[in-house]
């Protein structure tokens, strides 16, 4: 602990060292001296740094420039990557594959699909607008937009977080809001002349993950409130015309609590349940790694006899999901396991209750080395792996709008975005899907 917060703090140190003596003094420089060059040449207002530059060190600055250029290009990238990693951990952006590149740092991230989109955007933006000078209207007001956002941003948090005399902050908000409010008014006159591409970028973009959050929290609470009472399960098992069929059924779904309404939905379709039949969710911790030995949760859904359990399988960030072959067996070794130390606990239970009861917790061990057994024989029959292809429309009379935000750009976005299964490494020949209708 002493040695992360050494380090925490050396790096703070590091940063407000570099930015006093290094950073700040020569950006204060370069934009006096040209402030000083624009006094006595003020008709190369158009291009003020290359025209002030020496000619001698012409070459030299521009090679410079061109190195700073890539640069702030690969920190514009990571703070892409960064960002969109953050509004994937809150449902706030279509499932797209990330990459972690450190094992020490959650926050280094790398994210193909985006790294080919921001080249491609970059290829067309230079395409359309031919010149520098269109380029850096755009930018210039991507930057000092970037600048108000994040004053306000923090003057909330040291509001709701770091709880500042209100006094200190309204200081902080009026100096450096009227300072970039100044900038912002200023770059604004550049909005006709390139200046209204990020703006329409980030409208574009805005809106795309509203819509999937919307759509999103929508679909999570639509099969939260449809969760499958016990009762109606028991029922449900229960029917005459269904059958337990040989084999273990994986059915994934987001909930971890509870039997989702796709169940049902399998059922009526396709009246079997396979004989061992496990309710699982995936989840991602902000961790590296997460030991085997601590990977699935188990519980049973039922009564023992109906042989369904509920799991819940976490893993770091730096964790791969399994092949499905080595998937299903440490599923079902942790199943087995989870079975043993229900049979102990029980029978512990039953120790404390009544010392004498030995035929009790030997018919409880002979029950649960069955059922262990019971497990084994499935395993070898096979395993399927069971995915709800929900299809998310919005209620009759609903508004115009919702109408086409629901069945039109998020049904775009699902259908040609990566698919769960690709995800969870599910071959497609052990693959069912469970088509099922959400009005939301």
């Amino acid at each position: 602990m002493h040695g992360l917060k050494f380090s925490s703090f050396s790096g703070l140190f590091n940063l407000q060292l570099s930015f006093s003596f290094i950073i700040f003094p020569s950006v204060a420089l370069c934009y006096m001296g040209q402030a000083s060059y624009l006094h006595k040449f003020p008709q190369d207002v158009a291009d003020t740094f290359y025209k002030s530059i020496p000619a001698a060190m012409f070459w030299p600055t521009f090679i410079v420039a061109i190195l700073a250029a890539i640069i702030a290009s690969q920190a514009m990238l990571s703070g892409a990557f960064a960002i969109l990693s953050k509004a994937l951990s809150l449902g706030c952006f279509p499932r797209v594959q990330v990459v972690h590149t450190s094992k020490k740092y959650a926050g280094q991230v790398y994210i193909p699909e985006i790294n080919f989109l921001v080249g491609a955007a970059s290829i067309v933006v230079t395409l359309a607008f031919q010149t520098t000078t269109n380029i850096g209207n755009a930018y210039g007001i991507c930057v000092v937009m970037v600048f108000s956002i994040t004053t306000h941003l923090m003057t909330v948090v040291m509001l709701l977080v770091w709880k500042k005399n209100i006094a200190f902050i309204a200081a902080f908000y009026v100096v450096f809001g009227a300072t970039e409010m100044l900038y912002l008014t200023s770059i604004l006159s550049k909005f006709a002349e390139g200046g209204y591409l990020p703006f329409c970028f980030s409208l574009v973009l805005m809106a795309l993950m509203a819509t999937w959050h919307y759509v999103h929290v929508c679909r999570y609470w639509y099969e939260l409130d449809r969760i499958v009472p016990a009762a109606k399960l028991a029922a449900l098992l229960g029917r005459p015309d269904v059958r337990r069929v040989p084999g273990v059924g994986l059915l994934y779904s987001e909930l971890v609590q509870g039997v989702p309404p796709v169940f049902p939905r399998l059922v009526d379709k396709m009246p079997s349940v396979h004989a061992v039949f496990v309710f699982m969710s995936i989840k991602n911790l902000p961790i590296p790694r997460v030991a085997a030995a601590e990977r699935f949760i188990f519980r049973r859904v039922g009564p023992a006899e109906h042989r369904m359990f509920r799991c819940v399988a976490r893993y770091g960030y730096t964790d791969q999901i399994e092949a499905a072959k080595d998937f299903s067996d440490s599923l079902l070794d942790g199943l087995k396991l989870f079975v043993h130390e229900e049979a102990a606990f029980s029978c512990s239970q039953h120790t404390d209750d009544n010392d004498g009861d030995g035929a009790l917790r030997a018919a409880q061990a002979a029950a649960a080395e069955e059922e262990k057994r019971f497990i084994d024989a499935e395993l070898e029959r096979g395993v399927v792996y069971l995915t709800g292809e929900a299809d998310v429309v919005a209620a009759p009379g609903s508004s115009l709008i919702k109408r086409i935000v629901v069945n039109y750009v998020y049904t775009f976005l699902r259908k040609n975005l990566s698919e769960s299964h690709k995800a969870l490494a599910i071959p497609k020949d052990q693959l069912l899907k469970v088509g099922i209708t959400y009005e939301i």
